[in-house]
C-alpha cells in the first residue's frame, strides 16, 4: 500500500495548511469558487488537497477589485511606502520558507534542494524589486523645437504603472514563476489578478495570507484558480485588463495573443525551448558532464530552458557518453521530501505517458538509446534519466520540446563557428542554451552568432533575479528579471511644458 508522501514526514505548518478550506482570494476576501478541483502528489498519485476553483464569474469580480485597488490607494501610493510593503512581504516569505518549499515539493514533485533554492531565490527577489521601486525614473530632454522657439520650455518623462495585470503561470516552478510575475508588476504600482496551474495551486494559496500580513490593500493581489480554457481564456480576454503575463506552452502563447487582440492588451511571454548544448572537443568533461546532465535532468526535464539538444564532438563523443550515463545511473530517485533525491516524479500520469510516447517514438526513428528509457514501476510518475545519441536533425526528439528527463545527442565533426551556430540555430525556439570549451575566445565568438535569450559558457541554465530572461523566435514575447522585469510594467509618458 503507497504511504502518504512515501512516509516522509511533513512540518506542522504544512499539514495545518493542507487541512484549511483552500478559497479564492479576491478584494482582499477568502470567496468560494464555482466547483472544486483536487491537487495530488506526484509521487505517490495520492490525493493531498481539495481546493476551490473559479471561472467567469470569478475572473470578472477579481479584475473588478484589481481596478478599484489600482485607481484607489496602491498606484498612488508613496514610493516609500510601497518598498517597506513589499520589504514586510519578502521577511514573512523568508520565515515560512519551510511551509513554501514544502509545498512546492509534494505539489509539483521537484527534489528539496531545488525546492529550498527556488524559495530562497523568490525572497530574494522580493527584496530586489523593493529596492528597485526607489529607482523608477524618469528623464529630461530637450523641448521640440516648435515649442522652444516661442518660450522656455520643459520637457520630461514619467515612468507609470500600466495598470490591471493578468498572470498566468504554469506548474513546472509554481512559487518562482509566480513572484517572477508579481514582484516586478507590484513594484511597478500594478494590481494583479492571478491565475495559477490547476495542477499545483498550493504555494499561491499559501501566499495569499502573506500578502495580507504585510499589508498589501484589498485588490491590490487576487487569486483565482481555475483552467486554462475557463478561468484562463476569462482573463486573457478580459477588456479591463491592461496586460497578460504568461509561462506556458508555444502553443497555449498563441491562443492568448488571439485573446488578448480584443483590447489590443500588452503581453508578455515565456514559452517553450529547444536549448542546444554544444561540447568541443576542448572541453573539461570533469567540469562538462555534471554540467550538460544537469541541463537536461534539472528539474525532471520540466523547465523550459532545459539543454535537451547536445551537439557533441567526435574526438569526446564517447568519452561524454560514458560519463553521462554513469552520471545519469548514480542519480537517486525518489520522493521530494527524501534530502538525497536528485531527481523526481514527472507532473502527472497524462504527462508522463506524453514522455514516454517521445521515447517510444524515437527508438522507432532509429536513435540509439544508450540509457534509461523506463518508467519505474513503483506508485507516481517516474520515468528514468534517459540518453539518446546517434540523432539525426529532422528526429523528433530533436526538434519536438519533450517537457521529460530525456536528453538527444547528435554527434558533430565541425569547429567551424558558422556550421557549429546553424545547427544551433535549426530550431524555431530560442531560450537557452549553453557551449562547453577552453578557449574563450571561441566561445564568446559562438555565443554571439547562437540565436537565444540566454547562452552560458561551462555552465547552463545560469538565471539570476538581476539578469534578464526570454527568447527569441517562438520561445516569447519580452524579458523577466532585472530591470527589464520592471519595465514590462511600466509605461512612458512625455510631458512638455511651455514657461
Amino acid at each position: 500500500m503507497t504511504q502518504p508522501f512515501d512516509g516522509h514526514a511533513l512540518s506542522p505548518e504544512t499539514t495545518a495548511f493542507l487541512a484549511r478550506d483552500m478559497r479564492l482570494l479576491i478584494d482582499g476576501e477568502r470567496v468560494e469558487g464555482c466547483a472544486f478541483h483536487e491537487t495530488r502528489d506526484p509521487a505517490t498519485g495520492l490525493v493531498i488537497a481539495r481546493f476551490h476553483i473559479g471561472g467567469k464569474a470569478q475572473i470578472d469580480s477579481a479584475v473588478a477589485a484589481a481596478r478599484r485597488a489600482f485607481e484607489g490607494p496602491w498606484s498612488r501610493m508613496a514610493a516609500a511606502e510601497r518598498t517597506a510593503i513589499l520589504q514586510r512581504l519578502a521577511r514573512i516569505m523568508e520565515a515560512n520558507a519551510t511551509l513554501l518549499t514544502e509545498l512546492d515539493i509534494i505539489d509539483n514533485g521537484m527534489p528539496r534542494f531545488i525546492a529550498g533554492l527556488t524559495t530562497a531565490n523568490c525572497v530574494e527577489m522580493v527584496d530586489y524589486y523593493a529596492g528597485a521601486i526607489l529607482r523608477i525614473e524618469g528623464t529630461t530632454t530637450t523641448p521640440p523645437r516648435h515649442v522652444s522657439a516661442e518660450a522656455d520650455a520643459l520637457t520630461y518623462t514619467l515612468r507609470e504603472p500600466v495598470g490591471v495585470v493578468g498572470q498566468i503561470v504554469p506548474w513546472n516552478v509554481p512559487l518562482s514563476t509566480a513572484i517572477l510575475k508579481l514582484a516586478p508588476a507590484l513594484a511597478a504600482g500594478c494590481t494583479v489578478v492571478i491565475k495559477p496551474s490547476e495542477e499545483t495551486p498550493l504555494s499561491l494559496l499559501a501566499l495569499a495570507d502573506m500578502f495580507s500580513e504585510a499589508g498589501f490593500p484589498a485588490g491590490v493581489v487576487n487569486i483565482v484558480n481555475g483552467f486554462g480554457a475557463d478561468a484562463g481564456q476569462t482573463l486573457a480576454e478580459h477588456p479591463d485588463v491592461d496586460k497578460i503575463s504568461f509561462t506556458g506552452s508555444t502553443a497555449t502563447g498563441r491562443r492568448i495573443v488571439t485573446a488578448a487582440l480584443g483590447n489590443l492588451k500588452k503581453v508578455s511571454l515565456e514559452l517553450g525551448g529547444k536549448s542546444p548544448v554544444i561540447v568541443m572537443p576542448d572541453a573539461d568533461l570533469a567540469l562538462a558532464v555534471p554540467g550538460v546532465a544537469m541541463a537536461t535532468f534539472f528539474l525532471q526535464g520540466q523547465n523550459c530552458m532545459a539543454g535537451t539538444r547536445i551537439f557533441a564532438h567526435e574526438a569526446i563523443h564517447d568519452a561524454l557518453m560514458e560519463g553521462l550515463t554513469q552520471f545519469a545511473a548514480g542519480m537517486t530517485m525518489g520522493h521530494g521530501l527524501n534530502p538525497a533525491t536528485m531527481q523526481g516524479p514527472l507532473i502527472s500520469e497524462a504527462h508522463c505517458a506524453k514522455v514516454m510516447g517521445h521515447i517510444e517514438a524515437a527508438k522507432a526513428a532509429g536513435a540509439r538509446l544508450v540509457t534509461g528509457g523506463e518508467k519505474l514501476a513503483r506508485a507516481g510518475n517516474f520515468v528514468q534519466p534517459t540518453i539518446f545519441t546517434d540523432c539525426a536533425p529532422d528526429m523528433a526528439i530533436m526538434r519536438e520540446e519533450i517537457f521529460g528527463p530525456v536528453m538527444a545527442v547528435q554527434k558533430v565533426s565541425t569547429t567551424d563557428i558558422d556550421e557549429l551556430a546553424r545547427l544551433a540555430n535549426d530550431t524555431p525556439y530560442g531560450l537557452s542554451g549553453s557551449v562547453w570549451t577552453r578557449d574563450m575566445a571561441f566561445a564568446h565568438r559562438l555565443v554571439k552568432r547562437v540565436r537565444s535569450g540566454q547562452v552560458s559558457i561551462n555552465c547552463h541554465g545560469a538565471v539570476g533575479t538581476n539578469i534578464p530572461f526570454g527568447g527569441y523566435g517562438q520561445s516569447g514575447w519580452g524579458r523577466e528579471f532585472g530591470q527589464e522585469g520592471l519595465d514590462a510594467y511600466l509605461e512612458t509618458k512625455a510631458v512638455t511644458a511651455r514657461l
